[in-house]
């Protein structure tokens, strides 16, 4: 349209300038001269017009490529942070795994310790024992007539606050009348410390229900019922859970896993959707054990919930 709208224009222009030279005596050889002028512009103009043409049609072109090529970059880019994102998901479950089993082996550890620290104070009293009697003894053969007195540790006594039998190896030392064959408090409690760090649940459980029947006046068990409520935990039988953690609240209020038994209990509920109960559980461990991890995870586990620390009046 463009094109022929330049060669009317074109040809205006030639008219006008044939009746101007009839209009107005000139030269002919000017006449001439100024016509082949104007022809070689309107070619010049026609060409300029098709050349721009080609340059928009080619433009064109290329501009279609670079969307084309956009749109491909585009898709391989979303395939690739879909990726990166199973990726980084994937990375976050295993950490969360491991996290989970370098929590419980650190319980396994604290417990060892606490446990070698028993057997010290039990072997400390011992030798306190022993050396009474010697003194007893000497002063028999001296003639005093006369015990020497005692000092030291007061008598041992176990998780349920009974006195341990005098004498005895320390509070691991299981009850008389175990059926013959039965595994020793020591073998019972390792193996299952062993197992369910090493993720090996149910054979640790059926230890730690062994340890439990055998061995339940030892100070090591209110640690042994609490393993019970972390394997179902960890098993997600959550009511069982409960169950075993609200056990160890309530046979052995002096044991040193009340914190964790109270928070681990609110988490199980949680996990049941009991959200009342649960909230309550860990308010009650913020309460009781202020200034411990127990109180820590607690705190972050309620700002995760968006609930207040304390309950409102």
């Amino acid at each position: 349209m463009r094109i022929r709208h330049i060669a009317i224009f074109s040809a205006a222009v030639l008219a006008g300038a044939l009746a101007g030279s009839l209009v107005g005596p000139r030269p002919a050889e000017a006449v001439a001269r100024e016509l082949i002028e104007l022809q070689r512009d309107v070619t010049s103009l026609l060409q300029g017009q098709k050349d721009l043409s080609t340059q928009v049609t080619q433009d064109n072109t290329v501009m279609k490529t670079l969307i084309s090529q956009s749109n491909d970059t585009v898709g391989k880019l979303g395939s690739t942070m879909s990726s990166l994102q199973k990726s980084v998901q994937d990375v976050q479950a295993n950490s969360g795994a491991r996290l989970d089993t370098m929590s419980t082996q650190v319980q396994g550890l604290s417990d060892n310790l606490e446990e070698i620290k028993s057997r010290l104070g039990k072997l400390n009293q011992q030798l306190v024992d022993l050396q009474n009697s010697v003194q007893t003894l000497d002063a028999k053969i001296s003639g005093a007539g006369a015990p020497a007195p005692t000092t030291g540790l007061a008598t041992p006594t176990s998780s349920t606050g009974s006195p341990s039998p005098a004498g005895s190896a320390g509070s691991l030392a299981g009850p008389t009348g175990l059926p013959a064959g039965a595994p020793s408090a020591d073998t019972l409690y390792s193996n299952g410390l062993r197992d369910i760090t090493s993720g090996k649940y149910d054979l640790a459980r059926s230890e730690f229900e062994d340890y439990l029947k055998y061995y339940s006046e030892t100070d090591l068990a209110s640690n042994a019922q609490f393993y019970l409520g972390e394997i179902f935990y960890k098993q997600k039988q959550y009511v069982d859970a409960v169950a075993a953690y609200d056990k160890v609240l309530s046979n052995y209020p002096k044991s040193f896993k009340l914190g964790p038994a109270r928070l681990r209990k609110g988490m199980a509920l949680l996990d049941l959707g009991q959200k009342t109960g649960g909230v309550r559980e860990l308010r009650e461990v913020i309460k009781r054990f202020p200034g411990s991890d127990e109180d820590r995870l607690a705190r972050a586990k309620l700002k995760e919930l968006g609930v207040p620390i304390t309950a409102s009046r």
